[in-house]
């Protein structure tokens, strides 16, 4: 099988007792598995994206991906410990993304919430795009909506809020935390950002990675849909 197809070995890391990420292994041997799945899927292109896992929540603490690492090839060392601000917990890490906030916020709003996902495919990234005027839309009908965690019925609709894209991740981690606490329009399972991309989350790294599954099918869907009627 060439190198290319081949995931990042399932051998065990330990990291020594004194770095950051000790006790840690299994959150980095997860991440990992999701960063080659999703860059062979194209969700995770280039350097794009970003994962995490909370670890800890008395006080919060989450592994996250490293900033400027591509998925497809991350270490066990491209990732970072962070606390509940997205500031790593020591010196000497790698730098964590710029988006860190936004897991941090997730996880915080959300206790239940396990592990956040980043990614920025095609479909998302072009839906974002089609219907940023609504700042977000609609999916009803489809089956697969009871892939995502509590429908029970196809019969249901399901609505994605877009934020704006912006540099400023404090604001817009502050814009997700009030529209998490939103009882008619809220974050109930994830949004996407402007010409930018997908954030869902779960209780833990299984469901969370069936989320991102589920919800790239649904967009895929609705993209061509839009794309026969038109």
């Amino acid at each position: 099988m060439p190198d290319f197809l081949t995931p990042p070995a399932i051998r065990d890391v330990h990291f020594p007792s004194h770095h950051p990420l000790h006790g840690h292994e299994r959150a980095v041997h997860d991440l990992r598995l999701c960063g080659f799945d999703f860059q062979n899927r194209r969700w995770s292109l280039g350097t794009s994206s970003n994962y995490s896992i909370v670890v800890g929540r008395d006080p919060l603490r989450l592994v996250v991906t490293a900033s400027g690492k591509h998925k497809e090839m991350l270490t066990p060392f491209d990732f970072v410990l962070t606390d509940e601000m997205g500031q790593p917990t020591c010196a000497g890490q790698p730098k964590s993304s710029a988006e860190t906030l936004l897991h941090c916020v997730v996880a915080k709003a959300i206790p239940e919430v396990g592990a956040i996902l980043h990614t920025h495919s095609v479909w998302s990234t072009v839906l974002s795009n089609y219907f940023v005027d609504q700042a977000g839309f609609t999916i009803e009908g489809f089956e697969m909506l009871k892939g995502l965690s509590g429908i029970g019925t196809h019969e249901t609709s399901h609505w994605v809020n877009i934020f704006p894209n912006t540099q400023d991740i404090p604001v817009l981690a502050q814009q997700v935390e009030e529209k998490i606490g939103d009882p008619n329009q809220g974050l109930t399972h994830g949004y996407l950002i402007h010409q930018h991309g997908l954030y869902t989350w779960g209780k833990d790294i299984a469901e969370a990675r069936r989320q991102i599954e589920i919800y790239e099918f649904l967009f895929e869907c609705v993209a061509r849909k839009l794309m026969l009627e038109n």
